[in-house]
């Protein structure tokens, strides 16, 4: 039988953590850390492979869903009462468009990496969360700071969880992680 940390009590204590990054003055959004994370999972698990697959694309994401806000804060102007909706539908159909042929790339294939990040932004955003509330700006800083951190989570979620008493087959395991 081997001795080991359960994973559901070193996930749970990586959780917890989260508290604390969102703690003011940043007001960090802890669910862009769980997308990120879950997303790793989701991908594979927490490997060479997902990694090159899912850091590139999350800042895209968000950097798409950073032009959108601004777009829609520049041209809110233009489209009186309810005439914004219809400039938001078009703003949302282009942008969303370009990330998509954005995931035909080589480097950006891995779309939904790009939606982790695009969602996270906009709650981020929309939410008021940041070092600087419906701040885009900071809103985008804080998004690309939790999410790169979620794959960091699931990674020592998997390392952490296996024994501290090294055997071979613990390493080599813990390796393949």
């Amino acid at each position: 039988m081997r001795n080991r940390i359960p994973s559901e009590i070193v996930a749970s204590v990586l959780a917890a953590t989260t508290v604390i990054l969102s703690l003011p003055p940043t007001n960090f959004p802890p669910w862009a850390v769980f997308i990120g994370w879950a997303g790793t999972f989701a991908a594979g698990g927490p490997n060479r492979e997902v990694f090159k697959k899912i850091y590139p694309t999350m800042p895209v994401g968000s950097t798409y869903a950073l032009i959108i806000v601004l777009f829609f804060k520049w041209t809110t102007p233009w489209f009186p009462g309810h005439w914004d909706i219809v400039g938001q539908m078009l703003i949302i159909f282009v942008f969303n468009s370009l990330l998509m042929y954005t995931g035909r790339t080589k480097l950006f294939q891995f779309v939904p990496g790009m939606f982790f990040g695009f969602a996270s932004f906009f709650a981020t955003d929309f939410g008021g969360f940041g070092p600087v509330a419906h701040n885009p700006f900071a809103a985008w800083i804080a998004v690309m700071i939790m999410n790169a951190i979620g794959p960091l989570y699931a990674w020592l979620n998997v390392k952490l969880s296996f024994p501290v008493a090294s055997t071979a087959k613990t390493a080599d395991a813990v390796e393949k992680a």
